[in-house]
């Protein structure tokens, strides 16, 4: 029988005290050694939320860590080199296209959008929202039609 925990740690920066530890140890796993794997898996990801997925054999307690990729906003607020996006527009930052598509095409397996333009729309959409430019212009203004 085979159970599964999904958590978010910060990239490389989990540790085994509440809420994660008690979590691990429920699951009849030495949370130390979970927390290091966790940590390895994560270690490129720093500074950021990352989800993981731990799938656990309940009988022979054996178990497999997978670091499942960032949510593309982000990916994007790190690019930008800020700390969370900006709301009020009054301030902004800005990417490359070349980032924005780069970051479309890590994120397509996780996507709903059929073409790389789909895809390179919905981390535009992101961008909007986030109040980030890209290229200095409004995302707008890169949005393909089709």
């Amino acid at each position: 029988m085979k159970s599964t925990l999904k958590i978010v740690v910060e990239g490389g920066k989990a540790t085994p005290a509440p809420p994660l530890g008690p979590q691990i140890a429920a699951l009849g796993l030495k949370a130390p050694e979970v927390i290091k794997k966790i940590n390895d898996a994560t270690k490129k990801f720093e500074g950021m939320k990352i989800p993981v997925k731990i799938e656990v054999d309940k009988k022979t307690k054996e178990y497999a860590v997978e670091a499942l990729m960032p949510p593309v906003s982000q990916l994007l607020i790190k690019e930008a080199g800020i700390e969370k996006g900006f709301g009020d527009r009054k301030e902004t930052a800005s990417i490359a296209f070349d980032k924005v598509k780069e970051i479309a095409i890590s994120h397509s397996k996780y996507s709903l959008a059929k073409t790389e333009n789909g895809l390179i729309n919905e981390v535009l959409g992101s961008c909007l929202s986030l109040g980030l430019k890209v290229d200095g212009k409004d995302p707008r203004e890169f949005i393909k039609k089709g």
